[in-house]
């Protein structure tokens, strides 16, 4: 058994934890715990899979190629369809900022 809200000592790498990855059936979940972490100046995630993240505690932004951005705190969760460019634009540090992310084929 694993808690997702165990403490994490302050690093400067972001953890994440695969909680369960089916190949066979394309299904990946990750925990992910940033503390201030955001993604490279110029990068864009650009993923062949769907993911369905939610935010457990803190607070992220995220913001989409169109220049839409998402605030979304503790309990917030969002679909993003795949090759649907996106980036991650602040975590909250103070109270890390928990993910629950969901990954797969569509």
């Amino acid at each position: 058994m694993k808690n997702l809200f165990e403490p994490v000592k302050r690093s400067e790498n972001e953890f994440i934890d695969e909680l369960l990855s089916c190949k066979s059936k394309s299904l990946r979940i990750e925990h992910i715990i940033s503390q201030g972490h955001i993604s490279p100046p110029d990068f864009w995630y650009d993923q062949s899979e769907f993911e369905f993240v939610a935010v457990l505690q803190g607070r992220a932004k995220l913001q989409f190629l169109n220049n839409k951005i998402l605030e979304l705190n503790r309990g917030d969760w969002v679909f993003i369809p795949a090759h649907e460019k996106h980036r991650v634009i602040y975590t909250s540090s103070e109270e890390p900022c928990i993910w629950l992310a969901v990954f797969g084929d569509e």
